[in-house]
């Protein structure tokens, strides 16, 4: 029978009180036996694959989970643009690691690097050796179409012109080369088209580094280089917060694509046609599915996101296989750590209803995005999600953006990324 709330409350109780009893394992190798029961294998420790790990567990304490991740501590990219703009001084609130999902789920946490997935055969090899599963859950997030950017060497260019997309070193860098540029300089922000990850991050970190400025950087500015037509989420409260605080410092320029950099000079070229100087650049470059993703074949024809089924996030083109978070093409549902939260949960009801042999359940989604415009004014955006003509949709009259700049806002953001980090990793 159909799995209904009632039901998924209920098994959640169940699933959880068991796997608290279980025995957990962190850590080893990837060249492990079953324990003579079924197995589901994580590709992927962020904000979806924690989620799809720990919810697989709690649903069916019966299924093994191995979850996969090359890093021991997961650093969140929501909010690392207060660290870029000073007002977190460092990465740590935002760092978590894995040993308590572990240890409370009984999950078991292999720290390696995913080199290889074999669809056919059903397993996945990393450099610790190979390991075979009954399904399969994809999270790789997101990697870099660099080769769309005339003079774009990866290996030396983000050392000069950083994106500071994945949260790490490179927004510690960024935040470093803000602080050591002269007064009155120029800061570009070159915005890819879409689709990427968190559609409002640029225009938050227009805003985060334009209040630095105003503050330590007199008489300097940002300009936005969006190879989009106009701001792609939040525009109309993003404009009034511009206005608002930082008149004059923020030089915002729609449909204007960056298609080279020359690291040394410290310029971008726009469709070729036109360089823009900068003494801080920050290139974000196009974006598409994580290289394990793509290294599977489980993209597309575009060789860019990976198509799945909108209820189950089985993939299209791999059976036993589920993609989720930013790699997945996921309709409506914009490329977001809440996003990922939401159909890590769907996917992981659905994956086990699978192995179980039961009907699986509806997909409903949601998403909730905060953005910081000033030191203590935040604007949201939220959505409801649901499945209809195959096809992930917003749900109409659903959702929609902050009625203004709002400090009440802020202190919601802040409670939201502190919850949302406990969740994935307790």
């Amino acid at each position: 029978m159909t799995l209904d709330r009632r039901s998924f409350l209920k098994a959640l109780g169940v699933g959880s009180a068991a796997s608290l009893a279980a025995c957990a394992t962190p850590g080893g190798g990837l060249s492990m036996a079953k324990s003579g029961g079924r197995r589901v294998v994580v590709v992927g420790g962020g904000y979806g694959g924690t989620i799809a790990a720990k919810y697989v567990r709690m649903l069916d304490a019966s299924i093994e989970v191995v979850l996969i991740e090359r890093n021991r501590q997961f650093v969140s990219c929501p909010f690392s643009n207060l660290v870029v703009g000073g007002m977190l001084n460092d990465l740590s609130t935002l760092t978590v690691g894995y040993d308590k999902l572990a240890a409370n789920h009984a999950i078991k946490v292999v720290y390696d690097t995913v080199t290889g997935i074999d669809t056919a055969a059903k397993t996945v090899t990393g450099s610790t050796g190979t390991i075979d599963y009954d399904r399969l859950i994809v999270a790789p997030g997101v990697d870099f179409r660099f080769e769309e950017l005339e003079g774009y060497d990866p290996a030396t260019t983000p050392e000069i012109m950083p994106h500071a997309w994945k949260a790490g070193p490179q927004t510690l860098l960024l935040r470093r080369q803000l602080e050591a540029m002269r007064p009155g300089g120029t800061v570009i922000i070159s915005v890819p088209a879409t689709p990427f990850r968190c559609p409002p991050g640029p225009y938050e970190r227009a805003s985060m580094i334009a209040m630095y400025l105003k503050r330590s950087k007199p008489g300097s500015k940002v300009v936005v280089l969006d190879a989009n037509p106009d701001i792609v989420s939040k525009a109309g409260l993003f404009r009034k917060a511009w206005a608002k605080h930082y008149q004059g410092i923020i030089d915002y320029r729609g449909a204007k694509r960056v298609t080279g950099v020359n690291p040394r000079n410290m310029t971008v070229s726009i469709e070729g046609l036109e360089d823009v100087k900068g003494d801080v650049i920050n290139v974000i470059p196009p974006q598409r599915a994580g290289d394990i993703a793509r290294a599977a074949k489980l993209t597309g024809p575009d060789n860019r996101w990976c198509p799945v089924n909108a209820t189950t996030f089985e993939s299209t083109v791999a059976k036993n296989v589920h993609v989720i978070g930013d790699a997945c093409i996921a309709g409506a549902m914009p490329k977001s750590g809440y996003s990922a939260n939401s159909e890590a949960k769907v996917c992981a009801a659905n994956v086990v209803a699978l192995m179980n042999g039961r009907e699986t359940i509806e997909m409903s989604g949601i998403n909730t995005c905060y953005s910081f415009v000033s030191e203590k004014e935040a604007v949201s955006v939220a959505g409801v999600y649901a499945v209809k003509g195959g096809a992930i949709i917003s749900v109409p009259n659903s959702g929609g953006v902050s009625p203004d700049l709002s400090e009440t806002e802020a202190i919601y953001a802040k409670s939201w990324i502190n919850n949302i980090l406990v969740e994935m990793t307790t």
